[in-house]
């Protein structure tokens, strides 16, 4: 029997599941507008779905806004943007806030909270408090992931930006150890630790909320909104870092300089309050909710029902995570210490690599959408194994045109994995477990690869004196990866349409996606939910 049945069957004689199949099979047999525009929505555009698009991600039809667009559909547009923007700004912010901590551990944390004779014990002192920022995220996926599948997505995305803000801001008001002793380190911690748990509750509600706004057909262009955040808010973080640098005198910067960077958090986060306490839950969410098949338990749910889904979303994250750690964080101290370059120059070149990343990342996302996603995710993943033996030949001539060109050709491999990795992991899961599904995966999935890799990087490099131990490490995340992919799926449109036409706000069926990630030219029928592959393919 489908492993999902019971959850499903419950609803099965709901009058707004079955006005759902209704619409599905005769759109004016739902009555009222909704039925109408379920009619009407055809004649747009050959194929087109709601907002103006075909199948496989291409403008066919007119677009929601233009002339030939109704009320609601230029409604649902503005809606879309709105959760577009409330998801970029939002997950920007919460970067910028995690990525000028990972800058600062690598620059300045060593010697402010963690003072040692061996520069290099300092450095590795300061990312023991960055991967405890990895080493809470499950938490903030246990807790708010289970809250977004119950409560909804908007209200637990409002306390995760809070969260990470207030913990970030308070950072700026630290005493050193200097002044306040060993106490000082432990307040750090303690601190950071808050992050991770805020950021850990983030990430798989900023990703649905783009999602399941926008139509399934191009989940990878949509959900890439809370993949571009990480490299804005790097951006950002290190842009700040910079600047600051460049304007103060070293001692200047180690006294007071840093803090400014922590305490424009509270500004930052101001903004991006108000941009989400303005947004509307998402359909999908409405529509699990209308059905009464909102979970009670969806943390034992995804782990009794969905472990397959659940191994390959982690493993499918493990060396993107190593591969930004690598080339956002470590390589500032390996350009420093190692080669006795100026700290100015690593920082520009991951400045430049991240400039561009805002730009790769929804382009891979997009051409996910035509393209099969696994396939894309398959070929990057394993160009992540290759790079390294590229870039650290490069790195060893000390030409810092040549270091910001292998920085940069990293970031565009790495957007590669990231842009289509929000779609990839998403579709693992069933709508109504999706928020802790995904939050599980990407915390998880953190503490195996992001929180342990600059460690790992720095001890590797402290032992051996050489970049090949380096190398091989990243070669080993990129199998676990490759392995992650292949026990993934490709995604299964239907039933996200079918939940959205429960409440008459999803688009007409565009045909389903065949293996290749195109759109059939022949419209079919979506079966009910429960007999969707998202149960049958998840044990």
């Amino acid at each position: 029997m489908d492993q999902n049945t019971p959850h499903h069957a419950a609803a099965e004689d709901d009058p707004r599941r079955n006005r759902g199949r209704r619409a599905q099979e005769d759109p004016a047999a739902a009555g009222g507008p909704d039925g109408a525009d379920a009619e009407a929505g055809p004649a747009d555009g050959a194929g087109g779905t709601a907002d103006g698009t075909d199948g496989a991600g291409g403008a066919t039809g007119p677009s929601q806004d233009g002339p030939g667009a109704t009320g609601p559909e230029r409604a649902h547009r503005k809606d879309l943007l709105k959760a577009f923007t409330a998801s970029l700004t939002g997950t920007s912010l919460e970067w910028y806030d995690f990525a000028v901590y990972s800058a600062a551990s690598a620059l300045v944390f060593g010697k402010l909270f963690f003072p040692s004779g061996d520069p290099l014990t300092g450095t590795l002192l300061a990312f023991s408090t960055y991967a405890v920022g990895y080493v809470s995220r499950p938490l903030g996926g246990f807790v708010f992931g289970r809250l977004g599948d119950v409560i909804g997505r908007k209200r637990v995305l409002v306390a995760t930006l809070v969260l990470v803000g207030a913990a970030t801001f308070l950072i700026g008001c630290l005493p050193t150890h200097a002044v306040a002793g060993p106490v000082a380190p432990a307040l750090l911690v303690l601190l950071r630790f808050a992050q991770g748990v805020g950021v850990g509750g983030e990430w798989g509600g900023a990703v649905l909320l783009t999602s399941e706004f926008g139509d399934t057909r191009r989940r990878g262009f949509w959900a890439s909104a809370a993949q571009v955040g990480p490299p804005v808010g790097n951006l950002m973080a290190n842009g700040a870092l910079a600047a600051l640098g460049a304007m103060l005198t070293e001692q200047q910067f180690l006294s007071f300089g840093w803090r400014i960077a922590f305490l424009l958090s509270g500004v930052l986060v101001a903004f991006g309050l108000w941009v989400r306490t303005h947004l509307e839950e998402t359909p999908v969410f409405k529509a699990v909710e209308a059905s009464g098949e909102r979970p009670s338990a969806p943390v034992r749910e995804v782990f009794a029902e969905q472990r397959r889904p659940l191994v390959a979303a982690i493993l499918s994250r493990v060396a993107p995570d190593v591969l930004y750690a690598m080339f956002t964080v470590f390589v500032l101290t390996y350009v420093t210490e190692e080669l006795g370059m100026p700290q100015g120059q690593a920082l520009t070149a991951v400045l430049v690599g991240s400039g561009l990343q805002i730009f790769l990342i929804p382009l891979a996302g997009a051409l996910s959408d035509r393209w099969n996603r696994r396939r894309l995710y398959l070929g990057a993943a394993v160009a992540s194994g290759i790079w390294p033996f590229v870039f650290f030949p490069l790195a060893e001539t000390r030409s810092w045109l040549l270091i910001v060109l292998g920085v940069i050709g990293a970031l565009v491999i790495h957007s590669m994995l990231y842009g289509p990795q929000a779609a990839f992991v998403a579709e693992q899961f069933s709508p109504r477990l999706r928020y802790t599904g995904s939050s599980l995966a990407y915390t998880l999935a953190g503490v195996i690869g992001g929180a342990v890799a600059p460690l790992i990087f720095t001890a590797l490099l402290g032992e051996f004196g050489h970049w090949l131990p380096l190398a091989g490490y990243i070669v080993l995340t990129a199998v676990l990866t490759v392995t992650g992919v292949l026990l993934g799926r490709d995604a299964d449109h239907v039933e996200d349409e079918e939940y959205a036409r429960m409440l008459g706000d999803g688009p007409a069926p565009a045909g389903d996606a065949d293996e290749d990630g195109d759109a059939d030219a022949v419209p079919s029928p979506s079966p009910a939910p429960e007999h969707s592959s998202y149960a049958t393919k998840s044990r």
